[in-house]
């Protein structure tokens, strides 16, 4: 009987470690959308006709936890690039503090 608690024990913590790994790779999933869309806008990419160009720009958007925006965000320049560099870059790390905090929580 102390095996099948042992196993258990043992699947539980599997089980914790895998989802502690999915949430970091999501929240570094995050990072990486808003470190991209900073890039994009700051080498001045933003060709609204890509399709591809829209969707990052439009995830990231949806990614700046709303306080991190990139035209009304916690820090505003001048010029736009400036601003998304700012602001995503910060969302991004805000990003992988969350991830890492609630990997900590989840790992067994």
């Amino acid at each position: 009987m102390a095996r099948d608690s042992k196993t258990t024990v043992s699947g539980s913590a599997r089980v914790r470690t895998r989802a502690a790994q999915a949430v970091w790779a999501v929240a570094a999933l995050f990072a990486l959308v808003l470190a991209v869309g900073a890039l994009l806008v700051a080498i001045d990419q933003t060709n609204e006709s890509n399709a591809l160009v829209r969707f990052v720009l439009d995830l990231a958007d949806s990614l700046d936890l709303g306080v991190f925006d990139r035209q009304d965000g916690v820090m505003s320049f001048d010029t736009e690039s400036a601003n998304a560099l700012v602001n995503w870059g910060l969302a991004a790390v805000a990003w992988l503090v969350i991830g890492r905090v609630l990997e900590r929580l989840i790992r067994p």
